[in-house]
């Protein structure tokens, strides 16, 4: 890995917790304008949330807002669209403070020279 980066715990934490949110959000951004989703879907989601232990049963109950996809579903899949963005600019803002503090050169990838024209390139 670059320079050692694997050891940045906190930074690959919140990097991978970002990866989630964005999914995430794609995902109840994707089921909402149909207002349904595929049995396949439900039972994939279903399933990957029952197998939790102990709060698994809970869990599909909550999402779901029952045992079936309804309205319920869809308000809470709206909220989670509405509100995922900001809480992914603020692990952004945090992923970038820890990329800052392990001593990132340049976390942000921006050039340092933007003002020069480039000669012979």
């Amino acid at each position: 890995m670059y320079y050692g980066s694997f050891m940045f715990k906190e930074t690959w934490n919140i990097g991978v917790i970002l990866l989630f949110l964005v999914m995430a959000t794609a995902f109840v951004g994707y089921v909402l304008p149909w207002g349904q989703m595929s049995f396949w879907g439900a039972t994939v989601i279903t399933n990957l949330l029952s197998a939790a232990p102990y709060i698994g049963t809970s869990l599909v109950q909550w999402i779901w807002g029952g045992f079936s996809v309804d309205n319920a579903t869809l308000t809470r899949f709206f909220t989670f669209h509405f509100i995922l963005p900001f809480i992914i600019a603020g692990a952004s803002m945090l992923h970038l403070l820890f990329l800052h503090q392990t001593g990132s050169s340049n976390p942000t990838g921006l050039k340092s020279n933007p003002d020069k024209v480039p000669f012979h390139t």
